[in-house]
C-alpha cells in the first residue's frame, strides 16, 4: 500500500480527523507561545502546568466531572500563582515548578487510587491518545485555541517588547506584570487541551521543541515564530501518520518527529555556519 493511499484510508476515520484538528490547532498556538518561553526560559512551565492539570483532570474524572472544563480554570490558577510565587517569593522558578507539579501528580494519583474504574481514561491523559478525544472536546478546544491565537496577535508587538528588554517596555509604558500573566494563562490553555493527544509526560515537547529547532537556523523574532510554526505543524502531521503506521503511541510518534526536525535543523545551522 503505498502511503498516499494509507493517508487517505487514515482521513476516512473521524477520530483521526478530530486529532488532526485539535492537534494541529494546538501546535500552531502551542509553536508561537514557545519561541517567547524559551526566550525568557520559561520553557518548563509547561512541564509543570501539565502535571497540574493530571491532578485536576484526575479530580474531574473520579467526580464524573467533563475533565477539560474541570482542569482549565485550575492550571490558569496555577499558572498565575507560579508566575507570581516565582518572582516575588524567596522560592526560585525551577523550585516553584517542581514543588507545585510533584504536589499535583501526587494528588493525581491518590485520587486515581481511591475511585474505581478511571484507571484507563487517566492513563489516555497520561500517555496521550488520539481515540481520546471526542466531539465536545473538539468544540472546547475550538473555542480555546481561537482566543488563544486572537490574544498573541492582537498582543504580538507587546510580547515582543517584554520578550527581548522588560526596562525598555516598562520605561515605555506596557504593562509587563500584566502581559507576562497573559502570557501565562495562555500557555496553561494550551497545555490542557492539548493533553489529550500528547500526554502530561510530553506535552511540554510541543512548546520546546519547534523554538529551539527554529533557533538553530533563524535568529529574527518574527521569522523564527513563523517557521516554529511550520515546523510544529509538519512535525505534527508527520507524527500522527507515524503514530497511524507503526501503531506507536500519537503523543511519542510526535515527538520523536520534531526530534528528527531538530537534528535536520542543527545539521543545516553546522552547515550555513562554515
Amino acid at each position: 500500500m503505498s502511503l498516499l493511499s494509507i493517508i487517505k484510508e487514515m482521513f476516512s476515520y473521524s477520530f483521526i480527523m478530530r486529532g488532526m484538528i485539535v492537534g494541529g490547532l494546538v501546535a500552531l498556538c502551542a509553536s508561537m507561545l514557545g519561541v517567547t518561553l524559551v526566550l525568557k526560559r520559561y520553557s518548563m512551565i509547561g512541564d509543570g502546568l501539565s502535571h497540574v492539570g493530571f491532578g485536576a483532570m484526575a479530580v474531574g474524572l473520579a467526580f464524573n466531572a467533563a475533565p477539560l472544563k474541570v482542569a482549565i480554570p485550575v492550571v490558569v490558577i496555577a499558572a498565575f500563582f507560579l508566575l507570581r510565587i516565582s518572582e516575588n517569593s524567596k522560592i526560585k522558578g525551577d523550585a516553584a515548578i517542581g514543588l507545585i507539579s510533584s504536589s499535583a501528580i501526587a494528588i493525581g494519583i491518590t485520587v486515581n487510587a481511591l475511585s474505581k474504574g478511571t484507571n484507563i481514561d487517566l492513563n489516555s491523559y497520561m500517555f496521550g491518545s488520539v481515540l481520546a478525544i471526542g466531539k465536545d472536546d473538539v468544540a472546547v478546544c475550538l473555542a480555546m485555541s481561537i482566543l488563544v491565537l486572537v490574544l498573541f496577535l492582537f498582543c504580538y508587538h507587546r510580547i515582543f517588547a517584554i520578550t527581548f528588554d522588560e526596562t525598555f517596555a516598562r520605561a515605555t509604558g506596557v504593562k509587563v506584570g500584566v502581559y507576562k500573566t497573559l502570557l501565562s494563562v495562555l500557555t496553561a490553555i494550551v497545555i490542557v487541551i492539548g493533553m489529550r493527544i500528547m500526554g502530561t509526560l510530553l506535552i511540554s515537547s510541543l512548546i520546546i521543541f519547534p523554538a529551539l529547532t527554529s533557533m538553530r537556523v533563524f535568529r529574527r523574532f518574527k521569522v523564527v515564530i513563523v517557521s516554529s510554526v511550520c515546523v510544529s505543524m509538519i512535525s505534527y502531521f508527520i507524527g500522527i501518520t507515524a503514530s497511524y503506521i507503526y501503531e506507536i503511541p500519537t503523543g511519542a510518534g510526535i515527538v520523536l518527529a520534531n526530534l528528527t526536525m531538530f537534528l535536520l535543523f542543527s545539521l543545516i545551522g553546522i552547515v550555513r555556519s562554515k
